[in-house]
């Protein structure tokens, strides 16, 4: 990982906010800009500056820290509640930047103390690491890969095992289980199986419901490598689709088709959102596809950019996103067709392959 060169894209920004300092306290850009991975959701709090880089952890990782974050000054806290305590005093009075959207009440009002101690302002900011995590690094794509390729390889396996008279659960637990074996980290989210009436909820949880022939079954499974995610879904029909199935999954599958094809770097992620959101409304299901065409992957299954019909972002070379329509009908089921897409020489290349 290319630490210093992070940390430099970071330290770019802050005169534009304009503040002097940051103070990193959410998980994944911990990760990304320290290299520290924590345990048990511990990630230690950072502070950067034009001048320093400075780590807060308790005695238990300190020497993790100073394996994994070499360009950091790591410094030892009793507890959580110290932190800000511990790293301001290593800081000048100025603007001081927290991440508004990752700060407890709690933590804040700590934060403000600690900071009044050294008649320092304190700025919420949105968005400003997550703003480099979008652009993925060379070798940030190769573990992408390799996640997309587990979990294709997933697809196939779940393919091959599930039958009528199988619980959801079971069938989540199959792949599950057949992701670790493979030596996949812990699923960067809870394996989704829903069939019948269940696929209509997009976030299904699996339940002891008994697939049947003839009804809808989504599959969204994930793996991760190294911390790295992939997000990949398929629906498909055991036994006799009947009439219903073919033409809302057709319908789907085109909608998902126009967007991989027609994407370019540069348009807005709302435009990509209404290539896919066109079809499906051409088709008179807009009421049934009620959530955004896709989300960055990542450190997180779900990151920066954000493609969604209010979104004003960019569409930039070397972004992973996913690209997932879905038609979700009441009392019968849905379909959702996701794959995880790399924008390469200004179009989308797909990083899974699972057949649909």
């Amino acid at each position: 990982m290319a630490i210093a060169q992070r940390l430099q894209k970071l330290r770019q920004q802050l005169p534009e906010r304009p503040l002097d300092a940051l103070i990193i306290t959410q998980p994944e850009n911990c990760r990304y800009l320290s290299g520290f991975t924590g345990s048990g959701g511990s990630s230690g709090t950072l502070l950067v500056s034009h001048e320093s880089a400075i780590l807060a952890t308790d005695f238990i990782h300190f020497e993790q820290a100073k394996q994994q974050a070499p360009d950091f000054d790591i410094v030892i806290t009793r507890n959580h509640a110290q932190e800000f305590a511990v790293l301001l005093s290593r800081q000048r009075a100025g603007k001081l930047g927290f991440e508004t959207n990752f700060l407890c009440f709690a933590d804040y009002q700590r934060l403000a103390e600690e900071a009044s101690n050294i008649r320092s302002d304190i700025v919420g900011t949105t968005g400003i690491v997550e703003s480099i995590r979008a652009v993925k690094e060379e070798d940030e794509l190769a573990l992408l890969e390799k996640a997309a390729d587990m979990a294709d390889s997933a697809i196939g396996h779940i393919m091959a095992e599930i039958h009528p008279g199988m619980t959801e659960k079971e069938a989540a637990w199959s792949i599950e289980r057949y992701l670790r074996d493979r030596n996949s980290e812990p699923v960067p989210f809870d394996i989704i199986v829903a069939s019948g009436p269940n696929a209509a909820l997009p976030h299904a949880k699996p339940t002891e419901r008994i697939i049947s022939n003839s009804e809808p079954i989504v599959i969204d499974l994930g793996a991760r490598v190294n911390g790295y995610s992939s997000d990949l879904s398929r629906t498909f029909c055991l036994g006799d689709q009947g009439d219903i199935f073919p033409r809302i999954y057709n319908l789907v599958l085109q909608a998902q088709l126009s967007a991989i094809a027609n994407l370019e770097a540069g348009m807005t992620c709302a435009q990509v959102d209404s290539l896919a959101r066109t079809v499906i409304e051409q088709g008179g299901y807009q009421e049934a596809f009620g959530h955004g065409l896709g989300h960055g992957v990542g450190l997180a299954v779900h990151e920066e950019p954000r493609l969604a019909a209010n979104s004003s972002s960019t569409i930039v070379e070397s972004m992973v996103f996913t690209i997932e329509p879905g038609i979700y009908v009441s009392g019968w089921g849905g379909v959702r067709i996701e794959d995880m897409v790399l924008v390469e020489k200004g179009k989308a290349r797909l990083l899974t392959k699972a057949p649909k």
